[in-house]
């Protein structure tokens, strides 16, 4: 039995990487200035990849490549300003990248928020949806030229258990007729994630261009900074005394399966799927509930019209 197939739920995203060479490739992770993004990084550094960071703040994106250029010993991580739910500043970090770069091998769509109070974008658009979804699509669909001169090229969508919590709500998607409440929205947000995989790998796999979603696992990272501490225990995360819930990974090992979905050669010419613990999952059941994906985030009708709605609010058409 290959490495490969010994990965799981307490694989760690180091691990992930040995022997495998990104010598030459050029790689992308949002939201890599903390928590999951950091340590997704790190391994893609230490495979040999070039990488950057767009991040909201400098300061801290500049800091935490400082760290991992010497942690690593590679010295080709960069660091770029870019907010998700700013779509003039996304489509400005994917002008500036596409200026210096014309090919990109990863892309790794790591950022993101949860549960947050309710909050807009600019355009009215719910924030976990504008950020989690609309932002990535904007940035994903602005860099395809560069994916697609990579080809072999792969595009990674950080999904989540949560989106068990709801599919797309085409009726209300921003919560303008209907109460709004931060889980339904939170677990609205992870569908697109992963329905945008299936639609972009539709889209794009016959240029050589492969998109995966995935479930990261249970870990205590900032994504939780909108929750109280009351809320966190009451959730089952954490017992009375502040210490993590049995089976919540560490950040590395939330990291593995999005940086296996990113490198591992068992999914050349695959594309589409939802992956936890370095696995293409299963379906949900309702005897395993912490594990396996619902049909709804798979679903090839719903993904394509998310596709057309995402572009009308984006008012954007990518003809990809």
């Amino acid at each position: 039995m290959s490495a490969q197939e010994n990965f799981g739920h307490g694989t760690q995203a180091g691990e992930v990487v040995k022997g495998v060479s990104l010598a030459g490739k050029t790689a992308i992770v949002t939201g890599g200035a903390s928590g999951l993004g950091v340590e997704t990084a790190r391994a893609l550094l230490q495979a040999g990849a070039a990488v950057t960071l767009p991040v909201r703040s400098l300061d801290r994106g500049n800091e935490v490549a400082k760290n991992l250029s010497e942690d690593t010993g590679n010295p080709t991580i960069s660091v770029a300003q870019m907010d998700l739910i700013d779509y003039a500043s996304v489509r400005a970090f994917a002008d500036g990248f596409l200026a210096d770069h014309d090919r990109l091998d990863i892309l790794i769509n790591n950022a993101g928020i949860m549960a947050c109070p309710l909050a807009r974008s600019p355009e009215g658009y719910e924030s976990q949806f504008a950020t989690n979804h609309l932002g990535h699509m904007l940035l994903t669909c602005k860099l395809a030229p560069a994916l697609i001169k990579a080809a072999p090229a792969r595009v990674v969508c950080l999904s989540s258990i949560g989106h068990r919590l709801s599919p797309i709500r085409f009726d209300d998607i921003n919560f303008e007729t209907t109460d709004y409440d931060k889980w339904v929205a939170y677990g609205q947000a992870k569908t697109a994630n992963a329905l945008f995989a299936v639609e972009l790998n539709r889209r794009l796999s016959s240029k050589g261009v492969n998109a995966f979603s995935v479930h990261p696992g249970g870990i205590m990272t900032n994504l939780q900074r909108d929750m109280s501490d009351a809320e966190i225990k009451g959730m089952g995360w954490v017992d009375d005394d502040g210490n993590v819930r049995e089976g919540f990974k560490t950040p590395a090992g939330g990291a593995a399966t999005a940086v296996w979905a990113a490198t591992s050669a068992s999914l050349n010419n695959r594309g589409g799927e939802y992956c936890e613990d370095c696995h293409i999952a299963e379906p949900a059941r309702e005897d395993v509930p912490f594990a396996g994906v619902q049909a709804h985030a798979q679903d090839a009708e719903a993904a394509q019209k998310l596709w057309t709605a995402s572009e009308e609010m984006l008012g954007e058409t990518f003809g990809l």
